[in-house]
């Protein structure tokens, strides 16, 4: 207990700097016209996924990695105040359009990257929390893949020949599950620039950057795999499904 609430503190503490930081980035007058993305606080202590991911990779994963990725988007909407003030699925879905290939290239890794991230911290949960995916998701995957064991065996493999950095994800696509894989920062919201992938809703996501994994895992990208399912967040998925699905 002592452990969780000192990363809590300093998952605060981590947050209330980022967050100051991303908001010296802008322009006195453009801080109330457009609105500035934020770093999302984690759901769960540092330490809640262990031992299948372990504290200190959460720590930098989230800290480090992902407010990256908030402080390069909100440079780069800097530059397209316009834009700014839409969604960022809307800003993704609509990447093509933006002219300026310099913007655009950080838009897709900055703002994929931030959205990318959001989407895995809320779909993960402490083991004990994990649960069974909903009879209608169940069901779905059962009749898209034969049964769940299939499922994961399937997103396995797509996981782990991701070759270098990249995300494996589970979709829904006209009415249909999908999986898929995606390079970098990229996800299937992302029309036109990801031919190889299958582009849908996002319903289950797993990011096989080595920096998800390797203080824990090293080399060992399966042990990896296989240990993040103990920690999916099935009633997320099951909701992201229901609300996908009407």
């Amino acid at each position: 207990m002592k452990q969780s609430a000192e990363m809590n503190r300093r998952q605060f503490v981590q947050l209330a700097t980022i967050t100051a930081a991303g908001a010296a980035m802008l322009p006195g007058h453009a801080r109330a016209a457009t609105a500035s993305q934020t770093l999302p606080a984690l759901p769960y202590a540092f330490d809640a996924l262990e031992p299948h991911i372990d504290a200190r990779t959460m720590e930098i994963h989230h800290g480090k990695h992902h407010a990256t990725y908030v402080a390069g988007l909100n440079a780069a909407l800097e530059k397209v105040p316009d834009l700014a003030k839409h969604p960022l699925d809307h800003v993704l879905t609509g990447l093509p359009a933006v002219a300026d290939e310099s913007v655009r290239t950080a838009l897709r890794n900055h703002g994929g990257g931030h959205w990318n991230h959001t989407f895995f911290w809320e779909i993960m949960t402490p083991a004990a929390k994990s649960g069974a995916p909903s009879e209608k998701l169940a069901a779905a995957i059962n009749e898209a893949f034969g049964s769940m064991d299939d499922f994961k065996k399937a997103f396995n493999e797509a996981a782990a020949k991701r070759f270098g950095s990249g995300w494996a994800w589970l979709v829904l696509k006209d009415g249909k599950l999908k999986i898929t894989s995606t390079p970098n920062q990229d996800n299937p919201l992302m029309k036109g620039l990801v031919p190889d992938a299958e582009l849908g809703t996002p319903l289950l996501g797993l990011d096989v950057w080595e920096h998800a994994y390797y203080l824990h895992y090293q080399n060992r990208r399966a042990d990896y795999i296989g240990a993040w399912w103990n920690v999916v967040n099935w009633a997320a998925v099951s909701k992201r499904f229901a609300e996908a699905s009407k």
